[in-house]
């Protein structure tokens, strides 16, 4: 009999849908993993409401263990909703180029009047409030890029290394159990069989697989 390894929640980035993340989800399920996809309204919903529907989508579910993987903008809502969801059954979380500490990029465009709208009210709430404070039974991993792919590279003075949009140092979670970059852009990640074989790695066993 197969080892349950019990259920993944894919959590896309901003302007985008679940359906980004079919090839995780074909990885992933490969492993062994029940894989779900989460979609949720990126620009036009607060964080406060797009993790709550997180939470509500987690407590419809029957697995009794389940993990996390959340891409740039659905890293951040992943936190909000560790922090306000201690459902006993959430073990591990993956941040794939999640700018948890920041985003120059984002508050370089939130700065630009014509343009301020288009980072959406998730991830200016992000920018604006405090970080959560997590449970100490979950367990994080980090997963940042540096090949320098994206529309972030028009920004001047984006910090260097980075994944085009998120400087690796931006995506630093106080307190992760584990980091890794891997040379991939943003949007790379979401087509990066190597990341999501370190995904798999970190919901595995708690750790990337280094070297």
């Amino acid at each position: 009999m197969s080892e349950d390894k019990g259920a993944v929640v894919l959590v896309h980035g901003l302007w985008m849908h679940g359906l980004v993340f079919l090839p995780h989800q074909r990885w992933l399920a490969g492993r062994g993993f029940a894989v779900h996809r989460f979609s949720y309204p990126s620009v036009g919903n607060g964080l406060r409401q797009n993790a709550e529907a997180l939470c509500r989508c987690i407590a419809a579910m029957s697995s009794d263990r389940i993990h996390l993987v959340g891409h740039s903008l659905g890293g951040l809502v992943v936190l909000d909703m560790l922090a306000r969801q201690h459902d006993p059954r959430l073990r591990r979380a993956v941040l794939m180029g999640s700018p948890c500490t920041g985003c120059h990029a984002a508050a370089a465009v939130a700065g630009l009047p014509w343009l301020r709208a288009i980072i959406g009210r998730s991830l200016k709430d992000w920018l604006a409030m405090p970080k959560p404070s997590l449970p100490g039974n979950i367990e994080i991993g980090v997963l940042a890029g540096d090949f320098s792919l994206g529309l972030g590279r028009l920004v001047p003075g984006l910090p260097q290394p980075n994944d085009g949009v998120v400087a690796a140092a931006e995506t630093r979670w106080p307190g992760a159990n584990d980091s890794i970059v891997l040379p991939v852009s943003h949007a790379g990640m979401l087509v990066s069989h190597a990341c999501a074989d370190q995904v798999a790695a970190f919901l595995e066993s708690g750790s990337f697989g280094h070297g």
